[in-house]
């Protein structure tokens, strides 16, 4: 039996929970109706804003990272006995060049996972790219203000570094044992020798198309961001065709194929868990001004001040929500003009954009339970260590 399969016994476990939890759902009260068609109306959000702009690109990019790149040229500069200093600058800067949510970074974190980056560097990469947002930290200080916005982008690269390295010292042994075992990544490696700034180009085209297709308005009247915004079509098309071009004149069609073999995986491993975790975080939190099982003003009115409980809560309620890109900042807004503090509010911008419960059903996936809820745990305890000192001192 492999590691990953699950016993017959666990799976008659499992079954009997999911019966005695839709046994004792009181499906006729108006509350619950609510919650379910709140979780419906989230996924179709979801799917309209994420899958075909957001996802679907990031399939393909993580598929050509696990076929096309270099193994050895990863663990070089992302493996766990890579300079320090090296692999979590790189992890995190192309991390946040991304610029995306918590779901859409997920593919590509498998991939330099599954290629031979280092547990520590692909955990500094899973974070930095929802976090340390460039459009996001502007209209942190736009509309949230100097000091709070500072206290953003300070915390988010440092946590960037901070999170991937202590989950480096504290599975090291493990995951040095990982790298040695070169039968669990991609035996696909590139044939063709495509020279490097090819292939550097190929990658450079595909992440444009990514960070263009997503471009946002920035609602605070930046000139050249949003002209940017306003023709971001015309610029994906443009790149499009530059790709198209690239793929006829120096791919082959067996490269090709592995290629789109190797994004239809990642879809399948990761598009159920995602599904999924949207429902869930409906039915239970909702999309943001609608009702759903857990009332948004219960949550608003146990983030006020700036006590322990307040900036935990803030923190474990920020891991558990669902933001899509941006849209953590009016939320943030209106939950400060309830009454929230201003250290629970940085505690939220610290772990709500990174983690979500449809990624951290991914993420477990790929790491297993207890390394998911390592970082996890990291995240919550020093995003409410962060926002209880920032509202002491703020």
């Amino acid at each position: 039996m492999s590691a990953k399969e699950i016993s017959p016994n666990r799976k008659l476990i499992y079954y009997t929970i999911a019966f005695l939890i839709l046994y004792v759902i009181p499906f006729s009260s108006p509350l619950i109706h609510q919650a379910i068609i709140e979780s419906f109306e989230m996924l179709l959000d979801y799917a309209k804003a994420h899958v075909l702009f957001c996802l679907i690109p990031a399939f393909f990019i993580a598929g050509a990272i696990t076929v096309f790149i270099n193994q050895q040229s990863v663990i070089k500069y992302l493996g766990p006995k890579a300079k320090k200093i090296v692999s979590y600058t790189v992890a995190s800067v192309s991390g946040a060049i991304l610029a995306v949510c918590s779901c859409t970074i997920l593919p590509l974190f498998k991939g330099i996972y599954k290629k031979g980056a280092g547990l520590g560097p692909a955990i500094s990469f899973l974070y930095s790219g929802p976090a340390i947002n460039v459009l996001a930290i502007v209209l942190s200080f736009k509309v949230l203000g100097v000091k709070l916005g500072t206290a953003r982008v300070i915390g988010a690269i440092l946590f960037a570094f901070i999170i991937g390295f202590l989950m480096h010292l504290i599975y090291k042994k493990e995951d040095e044992k990982r790298l040695t075992n070169e039968s669990i990544f991609s035996a696909i490696e590139d044939e063709n020798k495509r020279k490097l700034w090819q292939q550097a180009f190929y990658m450079a085209v595909m992440i444009l198309i990514l960070i263009i297709l997503n471009w946002a308005p920035s609602k605070g009247n930046i000139a050249f961001w949003d002209f940017i915004y306003r023709i971001k079509y015309y610029i994906s098309a443009a790149l499009g065709i530059v790709l198209a071009l690239i793929l006829i004149f120096w791919f082959k069609k067996d490269e090709l194929s592995n290629w789109v073999v190797a994004t239809r995986d990642f879809a399948l491993q990761i598009v159920p868990l995602l599904f999924f975790g949207v429902l869930l975080a409906g039915f239970l939190l909702g999309r943001p001004g609608h009702t759903a099982l857990i009332p948004s003003k219960w949550i608003a009115s146990l983030v006020g001040g700036n006590s322990l409980f307040s900036n935990f809560f803030a923190s474990i309620s920020g891991a558990l929500m669902y933001f899509a890109t941006l849209t953590e900042i009016p939320i943030l807004q209106g939950l400060l003009g309830t009454g929230m503090g201003q250290g629970p509010a940085l505690a939220l911008l610290l772990a709500g954009p990174s983690l979500s419960l449809p990624s951290i059903l991914v993420i477990s996936s790929e790491l297993g339970w207890e390394k998911t809820l390592t970082y996890v745990g990291l995240v919550v305890i020093m995003s409410t260590i962060a926002g209880l000192i920032f509202g002491m001192i703020g």
